[in-house]
Order: C-alpha cells, then sequence, then structure tokens
C-alpha cells in the first residue's frame, strides 16, 4: 500500500465528529511528548500470579483435543507455522520484524512515526504483526500443561525473552496498533496460566523485571490510545478485553484497579455498542463476530477467576451472540461469509482442524445452555473446558432467549430460508456496515449465499487481502464480487480508502418470510434495485428477481460459484456440478435470457472468478456474469434448481 494522500485524510476526516477530532488530537499531542519523555514502569514488589486453572481441569481435555494440539506443538517445535497462506520454516529463532511474503523487513524506530502502511518499506504488515500476537505461543503453553513436556515452556520461554528484548517499549511496530496489543496480553495471561506447573514460569513473568516492564507499557498505551469514534469496531472490543485480561492476572501496579475498572467499563459499552439487540455483530462481518465473542468470553474468564463482579450486560451480549451464532449456520456448522474476514482470533490453544465455530458452540453450551433448537454440535477442543472450568454458569432467572430457531434478524437486515436437503439461502437486506466508515463492509445490498448440505453453491467470495494489492481489495469488497445487480459499472456504496466508505447504500427489507424475501437499496439512486427471493421446497428451487425501473442503464447481473462447483454454460442456463460426501451433486441455473452470459474463472486484469478460503489465499472459481441495460426487462429472473 503506498503512503495515504492528503485526499484520503480530508475524506476519512469527514467521517469524524467534533469529540472523535478533538481526542485524536489530543492523542498526537501525547504521542510527541512521549517520544522525548515515555512513561516508566514503576516499582513492583511482590507480585504473584493467581490466576490458575482449578484442579482437574486439564483432565477434562478430550484425548483427540489433545492429539491435535500436540501435532501442531511439534510443528512449531521444528519451526514451521503458517499464516495467511505463507509457510515460515525460521520459527526456531524467528525474526520479529520480517515478512515472509514480500521478504522485506519493517523499519526501527519510534513507533508512531514508521511508515507501517507502506508496503514497499514495512513490508506486509499483517504478516509482521501476526507472529507477535503470540497465539503460537498459547499453542505451546498448552502442549506444555496437557504433556507435562518441558521442551514447550523452554521454548515458549526463550519466545518471551527474545521479543521482549528485541521489542522495547514504544520502538518498532508492534507498538503501533492497539488492537494488536489487546490480543498479546490475553495470549501473555493465557501462557502464564498455562505454565503455572513448569518450575521457570514465576522467573519468567511476575519474578522478571523486564516481563513487568512490558506488560506495564502494554496496559499502560492501551489506557492512552483507545480507538476513537468511528474506529471503535471489534479493535475497541480487543484492547479492552486485553487490558481488562492483564489488570486482572496482572495486578501488580499502582494503575491495576483503575485499568481494570476502566477497561471493564470499555468492554460492557463497547459490546452492547457493537452488537444488535439480535446478538448479530453490528459489522456485519461474521468472522468479527467470532473474534469479539472470543475476546467477550476470554474477559468473562478471567473476571470469574479473579472474582471480579461484571456487569449483567456483558454475559448477556454474549449469550446473545451465542444464540446468534446458533441461529444462522449452515447443516455443517458453517456461518454466513459476510462481510470482510481475516481469520483473526481472540484465543487459540487448538490445533488446526478444530471447528472454529462448532468450538464456539461447545463453549456457549458449556456456559450458557444450549436450547432444543440449536444445530447438534460434537467437536472436541481444548478450548471449551479450560474457558468453562473458570466461567461461572450463567443464571437463567429474568433472560429471555429464542423459544424457536430465529430466521429473521430485523435490526441485522439478516434472512435465511432453510429448505429440505440441507438447502441454506442468505439474503442480505442490511446496514452498510457499521459506523461513519463502515471499515469491513463490502458493498454487497441485496447479495444472496446459496448452499446444500454445506457445500457453497452460490457463494460469498470472501476477503482475501487488506493492504498492499489495491485491486484485489477493491474487487472483492465490489458490488460485482458479490451475488448481486451493478449499474453503470460502479459500487452501490462509494469507497474512500481500503477501510473507508465515504457514501453508504441504505437498505430497506420489504418482506421476510419462512419462504420469501424482498428488499431494496437506494445505492444507485431513484429508482431503487428491488429484489425478490423465493425458496419452493416442493420444486426444489430458488427464484431471484432483480427489477430496477427509470431510464436505460448498464446492468452486470454476477453469480459466483464456489470451488467445488463446475459449469457448464450454454446461452441462459448454466447446468452445476459438485460432489459431497462422494456423491455426485447437481443443479440448473436458469440466468435472464434478455441478458449477454459469459462465464469467468481466474481472471486477473481485471480480476473477476475468485473464491478465498481464508485470508491471504485465493482460487480459481466459475463467476457468471450477465451484461445489458436495465430496460432488457421489466425484470430478470434467475431461478436455481437442485437435482434430486
Amino acid at each position: 500500500m503506498s503512503p495515504l494522500s492528503p485526499a484520503w485524510y480530508l475524506r476519512r476526516l469527514s467521517r469524524m465528529g467534533p469529540q472523535e477530532v478533538g481526542g485524536r488530537t489530543l492523542d498526537a499531542v501525547r504521542r510527541r511528548r512521549w517520544r522525548s519523555g515515555p512513561p516508566h514502569c514503576p516499582p513492583v514488589s511482590g507480585a504473584r500470579f493467581t490466576s490458575v486453572l482449578p484442579p482437574g481441569a486439564l483432565k477434562a481435555v478430550p484425548p483427540q483435543a489433545v492429539a491435535r494440539l500436540v501435532a501442531e506443538a511439534d510443528r512449531l517445535m521444528a519451526g514451521h507455522v503458517t499464516y495467511f497462506g505463507v509457510e515460515r520454516d525460521d520459527l526456531v529463532e524467528p525474526d520479529w520484524w520480517y515478512d515472509p511474503r514480500t521478504g522485506r523487513h519493517a523499519p526501527w524506530g519510534y513507533a508512531f512515526g514508521l511508515p507501517y502502511r507502506d508496503e514497499e518499506l514495512s513490508g506486509d504488515i499483517k504478516q509482521i504483526w501476526e507472529l507477535s500476537r503470540h497465539q503460537y505461543l498459547t499453542v505451546l503453553a498448552a502442549a506444555y500443561a496437557v504433556t507435562g513436556d518441558d521442551r514447550y515452556a523452554e521454548r515458549v520461554a526463550a519466545h518471551l525473552r527474545s521479543w521482549w528484548a528485541a521489542n522495547a517499549p514504544l520502538r518498532g511496530v508492534h507498538w503501533i496498533s492497539g488492537i494488536e496489543l489487546g490480543v498479546r496480553l490475553v495470549s501473555w495471561v493465557w501462557v502464564r496460566r498455562l505454565l503455572d506447573g513448569w518450575p521457570g514460569a514465576a522467573a519468567l513473568f511476575e519474578g522478571n523485571p523486564v516481563a513487568r516492564n512490558q506488560i506495564w507499557h502494554h496496559q499502560r498505551w492501551l489506557a492512552a490510545f483507545p480507538s476513537r469514534g468511528s474506529s471503535a469496531n471489534n479493535h475497541v472490543i480487543a484492547e479492552a478485553a486485553g487490558q481488562f485480561a492483564a489488570a486482572c492476572a496482572f495486578d501488580w501496579f499502582p494503575a491495576s484497579g483503575q485499568w481494570r475498572q476502566e477497561s471493564l467499563h470499555t468492554l460492557d459499552r463497547q459490546l452492547r455498542a457493537n452488537t444488535f439487540l439480535s446478538g448479530l455483530n453490528r459489522e456485519l462481518a461474521t468472522e468479527y463476530h467470532g473474534l469479539v465473542l472470543e475476546l467477550g468470553l476470554a474477559a468473562l474468564a478471567e473476571a470469574d477467576a479473579a472474582d471480579v463482579p461484571v456487569p449483567a450486560t456483558v454475559r448477556l451480549v454474549l449469550l446473545r451472540m451465542t444464540d446468534a451464532l446458533a441461529a444462522i449456520v449452515d447443516d455443517r456448522l458453517r456461518p454466513p461469509r459476510q462481510g470482510d474476514a481475516d481469520d483473526g482470533h481472540g484465543l487459540v490453544v487448538d490445533g488446526p482442524g478444530t471447528d472454529r465455530w462448532g468450538s464456539l458452540l461447545s463453549t456457549g453450551d458449556a456456559v450458557f445452555g444450549r436450547l432444543d433448537w440449536w444445530p447438534p454440535v460434537a467437536v472436541a477442543d481444548v478450548r471449551t473446558p479450560l474457558l468453562a472450568a473458570l466461567v461461572r454458569p450463567h443464571g437463567k432467572d429474568g433472560v429471555t432467549r429464542p423459544a424457536t430457531r430465529p430466521d429473521h434478524f430485523a435490526d441485522a437486515g439478516m434472512t435465511l430460508l432453510r429448505g429440505p436437503g440441507g438447502v441454506w439461502v442468505r439474503c442480505d437486506g442490511g446496514p452498510h456496515g457499521f459506523l461513519s466508515i463502515a471499515a469491513h463492509a463490502h458493498a454487497d445490498a441485496l447479495s444472496v449465499e446459496v448452499r446444500q448440505d454445506g457445500v457453497d453453491v452460490l457463494a460469498d467470495p470472501g476477503t482475501y487481502c487488506y493492504h498492499g494489492q489495491p485491486q484485489w481489495r477493491s474487487y472483492f469488497r465490489s458490488t460485482l464480487g458479490h451475488n448481486t445487480l451493478e449499474l453503470d459499472g460502479v459500487d452501490q456504496s462509494v469507497s474512500g480508502g481500503p477501510f473507508l466508505w465515504i457514501r453508504h447504500a441504505r437498505t430497506r427489507v420489504r418482506e421476510a418470510g419462512a419462504s420469501r424475501w424482498s428488499a431494496e437499496h437506494d445505492g444507485y439512486g431513484e429508482p431503487v434495485h428491488r429484489r425478490s427471493v423465493e425458496l419452493d421446497d416442493a420444486a426444489r428451487e430458488v427464484r431471484i428477481v432483480d427489477e430496477v425501473g427509470g431510464p436505460r442503464r448498464a446492468v452486470r447481473l454476477a453469480f459466483h460459484l464456489g470451488p467445488e462447483v463446475t459449469a457448464d454454460l450454454t446461452g441462459g442456463q448454466a447446468r452445476l456440478r459438485w460432489t459431497r460426501d462422494g456423491e455426485d451433486r447437481s443443479a440448473v441455473l436458469d440466468l435472464p435470457q434478455s441478458l449477454e452470459w459469459r462465464a469467468h474463472r481466474g481472471e486477473s486484469a481485471p480480476p473477476l472468478g475468485w473464491y478465498s478460503p481464508g485470508f491471504g489465499r485465493k482460487e480459481p472459481a466459475t463467476t457468471l456474469v450477465g451484461t445489458g441495460f436495465t430496460d432488457d426487462g421489466p425484470g430478470f429472473v434467475t431461478v436455481l434448481g437442485f437435482g434430486e
């Protein structure tokens, strides 16, 4: 990514209110002052760590979860780790500022003066930051906890000492972003907890002035520079959760009580602000729903472990988020692929192959109790028994939970249509993201996802990247990059930068029933784009009708197929085929005959025909695009019929 232009700063400023501008001005003054006179950690004596796991907690971890964990820990011990599709083999003695994707190193210097957004100078900052979230260290520490093998603990200790020595407070790129500091503190708390049986644990943490200095500076930073105003999204949750966790578990400093109180207040307020009453995350980006839920549960565990009372609203929001997650997943426990996704986690103690969403629902069952309509969950993980050992059972008096599985989330504009044979349809009639910049939103109003038995048939292509590749960033969040209709070659909402939208399409749901949904948006002015979706169980088909009145305008209607689906396009009909569990499946997609249809796959100039299974990864997939004009209507009718 190139350095941001003056025009970008003006656009960004235009999305801030007076209070946010004032707060950011004070932040800038403090940053300049800290450059010449940074704060100093006060002396500490008698520090102890008492936030340990209860007896028997580790014995509750299922053997298959232990096996996955130890296998991953051994891979880490051998020096291998994969982030965002890029494998590193230097983890025995890691370079904390190295980006393996570009081969570049981040520069050294005062943190707030570094050009971290410029990939030419600093490399891919996401790659550099990810290792220093130290979530691979929680995996190694968990492996020690379940095996007692000192090798894992010794490697953790060596890497922490290396990191602390290489990243002095306020120096280098790891002191720039509050979310990184917050997640890192959560990791350190769990590392200390999981190493509690190791003889060197106390000398590594509470008995180590370098560790105490790092922990104090992390918390002082977070107290000084909270995410503000239009940036108070998942970042502020991570900051508050990390500070609260550290202030509970590492309560060694004169300011610990104040930090604990203030961060808990922030966490309570921001969990409510970031969550619809229905329980869905307001960013309308499913992976951030998972991140916030994980962080909230981790913070709740610290509160209960330290006997710190929390407002009832904290538990209530986390309960609603858990029920909402149980409601929106498909038959294979896959949630919608909506909005941005960057593979971010709040707490990692499991090996790969553990179902993230099943794990969260398992934890929700253990902490809050499952409802009768929840989907079956049979996930063996490490995290659930550990969190459940710390979190107190949730009192159910006075708490109203859904009696049946919700299909329509009116505040979030999400409607789910479900049919026999595992047919799952998500219809998007919600707001364009959260807050004035809608940082993690996509221009996807009225888009649909369709799955059968967990397979993406009509797919949301995903996210792929944030920094450094602006053409790809623009494509994956564009209107053309979703299963919806584009007019005049432009997006429904207007982008002002990779995490900035300066005009938001407004959407209104007109009808939301068990088998039919209809909505409209004003992103292209008047007249509006209106779409209806109907699921006919008897005919085993999904019928989509798009309508745009008014003067003649150029149309592109896109349908993105999942990577497992092949398509044979003949005129306005595509025959789709895929395999599920060794069984051949098929469908017929009858497309509007008034449009000219072409299949695109793996094209790069410009990008079209791609699917991103995770951050930093993309693979070719078929996209069907119909071109024409609005007066070729009156409506564009698409019918997806599933085979027997």
